[in-house]
């Protein structure tokens, strides 16, 4: 699937629930389904800078594609790393840097968020990017 089929996919479900208190809960589920990670990767490095929760992403590059892993100490941003992850996990550094990562608005997600959760979600995107940025650079070397 491309990234815009999953970003459509992700907005289908979330316009199920009309009621954020379903939508929280579904951010939670999602955060709870995430695959731990690795302690190893739980290092200063990792930790995404501008979340007010500890929130550690891994990427690496697999057969050309970036494959992204993460926790969170806190539910609700676990659940926003896990659908970044969703969304954005698996595909070539090229893909995810031209990625208009419209799914965010479309689901009210950033109106809903505390401003420091805000802030911290476009650091998570920033982080994303970065690594696809670098990533491609590397690959075009």
């Amino acid at each position: 699937m491309t990234i815009n089929q999953l970003q459509d996919e992700v907005i289908e479900e979330f316009s199920s629930f009309t009621d954020w208190m379903d939508k929280y809960q579904m951010l939670i589920d999602l955060g709870n389904e995430l695959a731990p990670l690795d302690e190893r990767h739980k290092v200063e490095s990792n930790l995404i800078e501008g979340c007010q929760s500890r929130v550690w992403l891994q990427c690496d590059l697999v057969d050309g594609k970036m494959v992204l892993t993460a926790d969170s100490d806190a539910l609700i941003t676990k659940g926003i790393i896990a659908l970044l992850i969703r969304v954005l996990d698996n595909h070539t550094p090229q893909e995810v840097c031209e990625a208009e990562l419209y799914f965010i608005d479309e689901i009210g997600l950033k109106d809903h968020l505390s401003p420091t959760r805000s802030n911290g979600l476009l650091s998570m995107v920033k982080q994303i990017k970065a690594y696809a940025v670098g990533y491609s650079s590397f690959s075009h070397a």
